[in-house]
């Protein structure tokens, strides 16, 4: 399964994807984590892509074209791909569209004010990386992880200036992208949430359950 995970920036897109990732025995493939770690670790590509993300604007096209062929080559070819945070334009699918081709769109469908109180309490792991909450997804002891015992930390653009103006950019320029899947008929998934407090399991159930209806899982 060659799928995309579609959606704005704290939809859950994460969340859903790391509770998916053994049950579909595909890769998960996060963009931004791939750049926050390159920030981290001072790569060349960090030093690029460093004041695009402090931002929460889009690292350019061309270097997310030259990271994400990079990645996918390292995917079996007997296993299939989960895509979290790429495309993001139309540019972007573009160039997707020249490397793979897309079975399915997870679309995680979130109201804006859910999305900025999901994102200023949202906690993550340094060590796996799995998503907790403050609210409503706590782990058992206070900042350490349920299942490695990593710390856990709130990233630096997880603030409400910040997510504000990650969301209008997604409006103008990812959310076309629902057309243009569309348009090619490749086949939509969509998940609608209504609360903060809506537990992530039963939609990961349900989306897995749409997933085998396509033979996908």
């Amino acid at each position: 399964m060659k799928a995309i995970i579609f959606g704005a920036p704290g939809a859950g897109k994460g969340t859903y994807s790391t509770r998916m990732q053994n049950q579909l025995g595909v890769d998960v493939i996060a963009m931004g984590d791939i750049f926050r770690e390159s920030v981290k670790q001072s790569t060349p590509l960090g030093k690029k892509v460093k004041s695009y993300v402090e931002k929460g604007a889009l690292v350019p096209d061309d270097v997310v074209g030259e990271v994400l062929k990079e990645r996918l080559a390292k995917v079996p070819k007997d296993k299939g791909f989960l895509l979290d945070g790429f495309p993001r334009t139309i540019e972007q699918a573009d160039t997707l569209e020249k490397i793979a081709k897309i079975d399915v769109i997870l679309q995680l469908d979130v109201p804006d004010e859910i999305i900025i109180q999901r994102l200023t309490s949202r906690r993550l792991c340094k060590n796996c990386g799995t998503v907790y909450n403050i609210r409503f997804l706590k782990p058992k002891k206070e900042g350490v992880c349920d299942k490695c015992g990593g710390e856990l930390y709130q990233r630096a653009d997880d603030n409400e200036e910040v997510i504000k103006n990650r969301l209008q950019v997604y409006k103008t320029q990812t959310e076309p992208l629902i057309a243009y899947y569309k348009k090619k008929k490749v086949p939509f998934i969509v998940s609608t949430t209504k609360s903060i407090d809506s537990p992530p399991e039963p939609m990961v159930e349900a989306m897995l359950s749409e997933l085998k209806k396509l033979k996908l899982a």
